[in-house]
């Protein structure tokens, strides 16, 4: 299964580099290959500069060896060996009209010290955060995630869509950090579902992530903007970033696993602003979006 997985996660990694090139039309990923000298490595591709995206990566990696002594306590185990790979993204358009977006997916094996597997599943999923609410546009992307879910279960985006929202939530500033989209984590066999059906669900919502984004970005990516507007993105950036630094457990994870520092930050924005007790306009576009942050709403 781990090598299938990778496998899926390299040709989705191109296929998606491929497309946000295309769509940026100046700028292109660089590529950088990278090992960890615990054991494995990755091959991260970075944008930045563009017309369209400012900055933005998708990676790829696949980490194993000793499972480190944070992670055992987190998982309540001794002396394990572990694997993990997985694509992550996320894209910060230069336009505020643009939304940002991440997803990432993943697959992880636990391991006793006779090298048999104690443990494994799947987690991942995709979301979206904008900086000015177009309604359509969060319809449009929960449209598309739910009918990549169906198949596999009329309850699966309406459970996955709510661990989205409670997730991807700032607790500390209660607001979400955007309108959500899906999250599932510990996916793992039952007598109901298999390994081979919970990797054929994972990769239909993977393969899924260009139409459910690309056509935002074809549709805003012109719309002309103030520098008011720009300020405003910046400050938005700036939850985004306490999100990331704060609650994520990817990004503790990688750091708790000696991952590799410049593409655990890649998440990061380039240009983010915190303005002291800042609050929008009443009633103003800005104050729109907040209000729904703080109030997830069923998007489908």
């Amino acid at each position: 299964m781990k090598d299938k997985f990778y496998s899926y996660i390299e040709q989705l990694q191109d296929s998606i580099t491929d497309k946000l090139e295309s769509i940026d039309g100046t700028a292109s990923f660089s590529e950088d290959i990278w090992e960890r000298k615990e054991g494995g490595g990755g091959r991260t591709r970075v944008i930045e500069n563009g017309s369209v995206f400012e900055k933005g990566g998708v990676n790829i990696s696949a980490v194993h060896g000793d499972l480190p002594e944070a992670m055992q306590n987190y998982f309540n185990v001794q002396d394990c060996d572990f694997f993990a790979c997985g694509i992550s993204l996320v894209l910060h358009p230069k336009s505020p009209m643009v939304p940002t977006v991440h997803a990432n997916f993943r697959y992880f094996e636990m391991y006793n010290r006779q090298g048999k597997v104690i443990d494994q599943w799947f987690g991942g999923g995709q979301d979206l955060t904008p900086y000015y609410l177009f309604e359509d546009d969060a319809r449009h992307f929960h449209r598309v995630s739910k009918q990549a879910c169906d198949p596999f279960g009329e309850h699966l985006y309406s459970d996955y869509k709510a661990n989205c929202d409670k997730y991807f939530w700032n607790a500390h500033r209660g607001e979400g950090r955007g309108v959500g989209g899906l999250f599932f984590d510990y996916l793992k066999p039952t007598s109901g579902r298999s390994l081979e059906e919970i990797y054929d669900f994972v990769t239909h919502v993977g393969d899924s992530f260009l139409e459910a984004y690309v056509p935002i970005v074809e549709k805003r990516k012109a719309l002309e903007y103030s520098k008011e507007q720009r300020n405003w993105q910046e400050i938005r950036r700036g939850r985004y970033v306490e999100f990331n630094l704060v609650h994520d457990k990817g990004t503790l994870f990688g750091l708790k696993t000696n991952g590799r520092i410049e593409s655990i930050l890649m998440s990061l924005p380039p240009h983010v602003q915190w303005q002291y007790n800042y609050h929008p306009e009443s009633g103003s576009e800005e104050e729109k979006l907040v209000h729904v942050l703080a109030n997830p709403k069923a998007w489908v």
